[in-house]
């Protein structure tokens, strides 16, 4: 999922971003704030085709044996990110290890040792999922980043992070099958159309 940036105007004095964070959701239930690069970035509730995507996607993933004593299919969960004192990011959806519960960090994100797999499903400011969060989960060394494109209709699969990027990027176009590493925990294979099809937008 993808969100619009808010500068800080605090210039002077100490500020909790943590504490913004909070305070934005409590006044705007249903909106999600993350802190990537010290920027809060705030996230309108999804439309129902986003929540479809993210229902199609953890089919594959549950078949898989995913699910189950190793590992865990999950959605917005928090990830505590290297990028900064209060930083953590909340993607649509991950495939964790099982005891991900032993490792929180605090603000209710985790670890991301524990991540081997995150997913976004994007929406208006898409540039936040293609661009911010693809150097924040590289930093973090999430193994792989997948990424449901619906304004460009692909689906990007990021693998070996290193440093501030991921080595290897490879976008799938409909009509493809897109197979992710092994090094989740088992085989998976997304079918790019299908997901697609599932995460347009209706029109009204």
């Amino acid at each position: 999922m993808s969100a619009a940036a808010i500068e800080q105007p605090f210039d002077d004095e100490p500020f909790s971003l943590t504490a913004i964070a909070d305070e934005i959701m409590e006044r705007h239930p249903g909106y999600r704030v993350e802190i990537i690069g010290g920027h809060l970035l705030v996230t309108p509730p999804p439309d129902v085709d986003h929540a479809f995507a993210l229902t199609d996607l953890m089919i594959p993933f549950i078949a898989a044996g995913l699910h189950g004593a190793e590992t865990k299919v999950a959605q917005n969960v928090g990830l505590w990110l290297p990028t900064g004192a209060e930083d953590y990011a909340i993607p649509d959806l991950a495939i964790v290890d099982a005891d991900i519960r032993d490792h929180i960090v605090e603000n209710n994100a985790y670890d991301p040792v524990c991540f081997r797999l995150v997913l976004e499903v994007t929406s208006s400011n898409w540039k936040d999922d293609l661009k911010t969060k693809a150097v924040a989960y590289a930093q973090a060394k999430v193994p792989v980043y997948v990424i449901v494109d619906r304004r460009h209709q692909r689906v990007h699969v990021l693998t070996d992070p290193s440093g501030e990027q991921y080595e290897h990027h490879r976008p799938y176009s409909p009509g493809e099958t897109a197979a992710l590493p092994a090094s989740i925990g088992a085989q998976v294979t997304l079918d790019v159309d299908q997901i697609l099809k599932a995460a347009q937008k209706k029109a009204d």
